[in-house]
């Protein structure tokens, strides 16, 4: 007997699953539809660079119509900062060429170095306030010493030459190349620091071509210090000094601390060899 076989089969049964991850057909856009969009896009961007010029064009303009109303002559100068030693007579005087200029037109750089120019000015700094007015601030030079007999040092150690040099003789003396302006100036103030607490300040001090150097105080005692070791002398004299010659200062003209281990003195008059007791380097 035959008999015949019949199986469920299951829904789907038979099909080759899809792969995973397999893309999905999109339709594409007709070409022209594409190429409409495109030229929508482009006309966009060229619109809004008409736009961006066309504002640029139109500020241009509107910009030179208002600027003979906004750029007016320079009515009004404001000095600022302290001066002592140059009047604001003096700084109207040099800057009134500039003040012909108009606002926007007139030159701050060569108003700043015509002041600079100025002996006595050390820096000057110019701005525009709207609508026409100009402020300077200007800093003078703060004279600390002379430098030789035709000018004068700041307090950088830089020289400058006022007409009137001869008004500040009681400033310190100061002298040397040119080119030690500054080392000058720094060991002045080393060595006038250790001498202040011996009661004594300096009036001249001297570099010389060969690396020498000399102070002269206001008391009148000339200190001749060579070249080198100038600290380790200068503690040796200041310890002596306490020791032994204090009480015979005002009859001191000259020491001399150019030796290895001591110094020497030259009076003003002749002293008894019992009047000085011998100072002995430890």
């Amino acid at each position: 007997m035959y008999g015949a076989m019949l199986r469920h089969r299951q829904p789907g049964a038979g099909r080759v699953p899809a792969r995973r991850g397999a893309s999905r057909m999109v339709a594409r856009q007709p070409v022209p539809a594409r190429l409409s969009k495109l030229g929508v896009s482009l006309l966009r961007t060229l619109g809004g660079l008409l736009l961006l010029v066309a504002l640029g064009v139109g500020s241009y303009f509107l910009a030179q119509r208002l600027l003979p109303y906004a750029d007016q002559p320079i009515a009004d100068v404001k000095l600022e900062g302290h001066l002592t030693y140059v009047s604001n007579q003096a700084i109207l005087d040099r800057i009134a060429p500039f003040r012909q200029a108009s606002f926007f037109s007139v030159d701050l750089a060569s108003i700043r170095n015509e002041l600079e120019s100025m002996s006595w000015i050390a820096k000057a700094e110019v701005r525009r306030v709207w609508p026409d007015q100009l402020v300077v601030h200007l800093e003078e030079q703060l004279p600390v010493a002379r430098w030789g007999d035709e000018a004068l040092l700041n307090n950088q150690g830089e020289a400058f030459a006022p007409s009137e040099v001869s008004h500040y003789e009681h400033l310190p003396q100061l002298v040397g190349p040119q080119r030690a302006q500054e080392k000058v100036m720094q060991q002045y103030h080393v060595l006038n620091q250790m001498l202040r607490p011996l009661g004594f300040s300096i009036a001249r001090l001297e570099l010389r071509e060969r690396g020498s150097w000399f102070v002269t105080t206001v008391q009148g005692i000339e200190l001749l210090l060579g070249r080198d070791h100038l600290l380790a002398k200068m503690r040796r004299f200041s310890s002596i000094y306490e020791k032994a010659l204090k009480e015979q200062s005002a009859n001191i003209a000259r020491i001399d601390l150019r030796y290895a281990n001591g110094l020497a003195v030259a009076w003003r008059e002749p002293v008894a060899p019992t009047a000085v007791k011998p100072a002995a380097v430890q």
